[in-house]
């Protein structure tokens, strides 16, 4: 038994051994780039690809070097847009018009003193202890990271083993998302219950960028329909109301929560002509595209960011289930 034990890890480790480690995303060879990206796929194909697409103007959420669902709809959009088989898989076309960006897809970031001295403060989870605090900044460097490179911090992590997060002078790799260019401006918004995407059009009606979106639940449908941008704030507070939230806790009041990343709209309020309902950023970027919301469309903070820059006052945004 301990024998059979022992050839069991000898063959595990042998396997983890082989897989290419995700800093192999800029060196993998011809064949294994080639490689069709499918549902379950994992590693530094993956991360290349994920990389990629966020380029392109396709979301698929925070990176993970994981196919999942955000990642196929990103997939999808790029596929559509650039008029290929739509499969939601990297095939060989795809992964050729993908690779028109043949910038590295990993860079490496020097962490500073200003990263290091935060600061940071662990988030209450409740309202009325989020209430209390003056800021809604990070937790952790890690977490603040993890947010300037469209990622996990566990992916931070697993592209920098045996490297210190939090050390002035630490040299880390990360995805290469700082030469993402600005988006023009949108004539319109799609938001897609279905699909659980946003997507920005031309004033042709033509789509050009695509994030994941999380848009409601059975307690708060998404208000199908057309509306209009009413107005965009950036680092905005947050009034917490429980009489608008069916789950509300007994004995909670209102409160105002201060501006953050980690607010519970995030660091972007996008307000539309319907009461009570907006795009907005999230605290909670892993969740996106996996959990229900408010009614309200949540994205990362920033796939929001990108959002707000290319909307203004007046945009029409058309919500469909």
């Amino acid at each position: 038994m301990r024998a059979l034990l022992f050839v069991v890890m000898l063959a595990a480790s042998s396997v983890y051994a082989a897989e290419p480690a995700l800093s192999a995303a800029d060196t993998l060879s011809a064949a294994q780039r080639a490689q069709p990206v499918v549902p379950k796929s994992r590693g530094p194909q993956v991360l290349r690809a994920q990389v990629l697409l966020d380029r392109a103007h396709f979301s698929p959420g925070e990176m993970d070097a994981a196919y999942g669902g955000n990642m196929r709809q990103a997939i999808r959009g790029f596929q559509k847009l650039r008029q290929l088989t739509v499969s939601g898989t990297i095939d060989a076309a795809t992964w050729r018009e993908l690779e028109r960006d043949q910038a590295p897809v990993l860079d490496v970031y020097i962490i500073t003193a200003k990263d290091v001295a935060g600061p940071y403060q662990p988030v209450p989870a409740d309202m009325a202890g989020k209430a209390k605090l003056p800021a809604l900044g990070y937790a952790s460097l890690a977490e603040a990271l993890g947010e300037r490179f469209h990622c996990s911090p566990e992916l931070l992590r697993r592209l920098n083993p045996g490297k210190h997060l939090n050390q002035v002078g630490e040299h880390l790799l990360v995805p290469n998302v700082a030469i993402i260019k600005p988006l023009p401006k949108a004539a319109s918004v799609l938001v897609d219950a279905k699909e659980g995407t946003l997507t920005l059009l031309d004033a042709g009606g033509m789509p050009f960028a695509q994030f994941p979106a999380s848009t409601g639940s059975k307690h708060d449908p998404l208000p199908e329909g057309r509306w209009t941008v009413l107005g965009v704030a950036t680092n905005p507070e947050y009034r917490y109301n429980p009489k608008l939230f069916w789950d509300a806790k007994a004995g909670e009041t209102k409160a105002r929560i201060a501006p953050g990343p980690n607010n519970p709209v995030g660091l972007a309020w996008i307000e539309l002509s319907i009461d009570h309902y907006g795009i907005h950023g999230t605290p909670e970027p892993g969740k996106i595209g996996k959990t229900q919301s408010h009614g309200c469309i949540r994205l990362t903070n920033w796939d929001v960011m990108q959002v707000v820059r290319a909307v203004g006052r007046g945009a029409a945004v058309l919500l469909q289930a």
